[in-house]
């Protein structure tokens, strides 16, 4: 084709709203594959570069037409156009699209990007029955602040965004923010005045005076997060009203804390907000779990539950003996009794297969989220949820036997002694319910959310709270015996073990605390948060657990010594070690399950999911199982 033809095509070949067709091909390479998204100035078409012959390269080709009649309208729509593809072309950001292309044509200016695939956060909070978790909202907006700082501090030229909101931040296919829209991003210069620019609600109030600088970033994004977690849409309010509005007077499952965050942003006053988008990253991380409990992605495909396959194409020296697709992300940690795997997904359902071959036996649907894992009491498996219910499922028909409602989702991990099921849940209760029928025996009511999962004695139980504090409550009254202070949130489940109790904090360390006195024998610093739970060696003595800052620890038991550390190629999450004889088996955020010599902490094996492994592994005769936010459960050889 001529460059005449092409340029023929793309003036007459478009439809009446002035759109090209499926098919036109710009520049003799981009061929027009559907319109995505039509703006205000501008049309965003989904395109394919012909250039790559052998594979499918997908694109988005953004149009600006410029009709306004004004003329100073038309100059200021192209320089806005203009300045997008130089503010992209300078970025190398993995949550801001490259630009691949940049041209006119026709009289029409052509900005070639990278295609992203997902929903924008306008679309999400619509589609939403009601105003998003915390969790989620608080690990988007940190990864926005990572973009803003990336902005802020580029060299050799700052950026300010000037419209952040939630039609211009998009969660792709796997989950990930991106910021989109950089048209009236300009370079900032301290100081200087320009035109007011932005979408009416979200930008602060010395934008609307023709003043840009980085802090009016940080309150865009407090007006978006105020946005998700409410619902209210700021566009139909008062400008600058958000303080007669507190989220908890909207949302009472918002944190008093991270109430105050958003607020601190929203500042009307621009030197009360925070200073930098790495100060209100800092703040929001310390409001956050490290690995939420369930963030949707846009767009994802849904996975059949399935049969069971051997799937050679893992990388990693170990194959999976049979894997089993769920709906969504498992985060749950697998449960085996008598031959029988049970685990949680994020699809609502609790599973029931067999663990020798993987065979789906039968599924039980609550009305949320499962992040809590199974355990199994005669012929019961009990299982928490996210529609704030704990139910008893009967093992042989995966039937209901009872349910217990609470005020807040239940992550934490049900535990079972003496006849009777102890968890807690985010109303700040934990519960003693009789295993039988599901009557309460006793609530006792922490300062805050309880996932961690209860560990019990045959006199006290023992969990940790998002308030900091370690709990030690007596089994048959409920009553406090002692509590025991961290600096941050104990999502970490306590292991009880020759009168010890260990466990991990948010404030980087692990501690060894007296059972019965609840005061601190020792305790180790790490680099970074602990969310994982421990597990012990009985035969060697050692407490293993896994942080943040990427490291397998093992300590002595009796003193904290570490006999040894070893780096993995990412951050520990929330799953949690399980020891054999001679090893250890942990997930980890790098997507590998991970098989380590329980002595040496040699690298043994690791196995590639493909995702975050959140899920604790378990371990059944000569078998390990393991979850992935991949949607699958794997079984491998130890």
């Amino acid at each position: 084709m001529t460059e005449q033809q092409t340029h023929r095509l793309a003036d007459e070949d478009t439809s009446t709203e002035g759109t090209l067709r499926p098919g036109t091909i710009l520049q003799q390479r981009y061929q027009i594959l559907e319109t995505r998204n039509i703006g205000g100035m501008a049309v965003l078409y989904k395109a394919r570069d012909m250039r790559f012959e052998k594979t499918t390269r997908m694109c988005a080709a953004k149009e600006m037409y410029n009709n306004a009649p004004d003329p100073r309208l038309r100059d200021l729509t192209a320089q806005a156009f203009d300045r997008e593809a130089n503010v992209l072309a300078s970025l190398s950001h993995p949550a801001v699209p490259a630009i691949y292309d940049y041209f006119s044509e026709s009289n029409r200016l052509y900005l070639v990007m990278e295609f992203i695939e997902g929903k924008d956060l306008d679309e999400i909070i619509e589609e939403s029955p009601g105003p998003l978790s915390q969790e989620v909202v608080v690990d988007w907006a940190i990864q926005v602040c990572d973009v803003l700082s990336y902005l802020h501090n580029h060299k050799p030229q700052p950026y300010v965004f000037r419209d952040l909101k939630p039609s211009n931040i998009m969660l792709n296919e796997q989950g990930r923010i991106v910021v989109i829209d950089f048209g009236i991003a300009k370079v900032f210069q301290r100081g200087q005045r320009g035109t007011m620019i932005g979408t009416a609600g979200y930008p602060p109030p010395e934008q609307y005076r023709g003043d840009a600088e980085p802090r009016g970033d940080i309150y865009a994004l407090g007006a978006t997060m105020h946005h998700l977690l409410t619902k209210r849409d700021p566009r139909l309010e008062p400008p600058f009203s958000f303080h007669e509005h507190p989220i908890r007077s909207i949302n009472s499952a918002v944190s008093e804390a991270l109430d105050r965050t958003i607020m601190k942003a929203l500042e009307y006053d621009i030197d009360k907000r925070f200073a930098t988008a790495e100060d209100f990253k800092s703040a929001l991380e310390a409001q956050r779990t490290p690995e939420p409990p369930h963030i949707p992605t846009a767009g994802a495909p849904t996975i059949a539950f399935a049969t069971s396959t051997l799937a050679p194409a893992h990388s990693g020296s170990a194959l999976p003996v049979w894997e089993f697709a769920c709906e969504d992300e498992v985060g749950s940690s697998p449960f085996v009794a008598d031959g029988v795997l049970y685990v949680g997904s994020y699809d609502h359902n609790l599973y029931a297969l067999d663990a020798k071959s993987g065979q789906f036996m039968w599924k039980f649907p609550t009305e949320d989220a499962i992040s809590s894992s199974p355990r199994v009491w005669q012929g019961l498996v009990f299982i928490g949820s996210d529609d704030n219910l704990v139910y008893a499922i009967y093992r042989d028909s995966g039937s209901i036997a009872w349910s217990k409602p609470t005020r807040g989702r239940v992550i934490s991990s049900p535990t079972v002694a003496m006849a009777h099921v102890f968890f807690g849940s985010d109303d700040h209760f934990l519960y003693n319910l009789d295993a039988r029928n599901g009557r309460q025996v006793w609530a006792f009511e922490a300062e805050d959310h309880i996932r961690s999962s209860p560990a019990v004695s045959e006199d006290l139980v023992y969990f940790g709270a998002d308030d900091g504090n370690v709990y030690s409550v007596e089994v048959q009254s409920g009553k406090l015996k002692w509590k025991f202070a961290t600096n941050r949130p104990v999502l970490s489940s306590p292991l009880l073990y020759e009168g010890l109790l260990f466990f991990g904090s948010l404030d980087w360390t692990f501690y060894a605390v007296d059972a019965t006195a609840g005061w601190a024998v020792w305790n180790r610093r790490t680099r970074h948060r602990i969310a994982s739970s421990p597990a012990i060696s009985q035969p060697r003595g050692l407490v293993y657990f896994t942080s943040v800052d990427q490291g397998i620890y093992a300590l002595d038991f009796s003193t904290g010594r570490q006999v040894w550390r070893t780096e993995m190629d990412g951050p520990g999450t929330s799953s949690s070690p399980a020891v054999s004889t001679d090893a250890v088996y942990v997930g980890c955020a790098d997507g590998h399950l991970y098989s380590l010599d329980a002595k040496t902490g040699e690298i043994r094996w690791k196995f590639h999911t493909g995702e975050s492994v959140v899920s604790s592994p378990v371990l059944w005769e000569n078998m390990v199982f393991v979850g992935s936010r991949n949607h699958r459960i794997y079984a491998l050889l130890q």
